[in-house]
């Protein structure tokens, strides 16, 4: 403490106790986000770079993402969104067409998502009639085809949306960011001790 009669004037606080840190934003787990990479590693983080749904505003999901124990045990590799036969399917990130084409009679198109590593992150939607051709670049909410109706998968008809890093299997959902999952009207909450203008 100093001797000194002057008054002290409070200073700001460092910058580093008011800024947030450099750590990476929160988001899944390695386990969440589809358990370990191949050789033991951790699953690099899933960037929330998605813009939009696959298909509607916010459709149900009909199955969730089940990650499986082994990668080649039982598990749901994606999700299944409601959609009902001719809805638009849209990317949901900027990317590059990896696939468009029939994969055990069901139409399938991959996309290569920009900047998210290497390998990059590879989405795919099904049963789709594909709109796009291998090697088109998208735009988020850009429409990649329509749903082809198919009793294959779901009981009704349905979008399986999947998400990989490389061999890795991942949770699609964690490429939408929080406001555009939120399910729930946004509640306002007070604000109390700020000083009216």
């Amino acid at each position: 403490m100093s001797s000194s009669s002057a008054p002290t004037t409070p200073t700001a606080p460092p910058v580093s106790a008011t800024q947030p840190s450099a750590s990476p934003p929160p988001g899944p787990t390695p386990a969440e986000a589809g358990g370990e990479a191949e050789g033991g590693g951790e699953a690099l983080p899933v960037p929330a770079i998605g813009r939009t749904w696959p298909v509607g505003t916010r459709p149900p999901v009909v199955r969730g993402w089940e990650p499986p124990a082994t990668p080649y045990a039982r598990g749901h590799r994606g999700v299944d969104l409601a959609a009902p036969p001719g809805a638009p399917v849209r990317a949901v990130a900027a990317g590059r067409v990896s696939f468009a084409g029939q994969v055990a009679g069901r139409g399938v198109v991959s996309v290569e998502l920009t900047a998210t590593g290497m390998p990059p992150l590879r989405t795919t939607y099904e049963p789709v009639r594909a709109s796009v051709r291998e090697g088109d670049q998208v735009s988020p909410g850009q429409v990649v085809g329509t749903v082809e109706p198919s009793d294959r998968h779901c009981a009704r008809s349905c979008v399986h949306w999947g998400l990989r890093r490389g061999e890795t299997y991942l949770d699609p959902l964690s490429l939408l960011p929080p406001w555009l999952r939120r399910t729930a009207p946004s509640r306002l909450l007070p604000v109390l001790g700020v000083p009216l203008p």
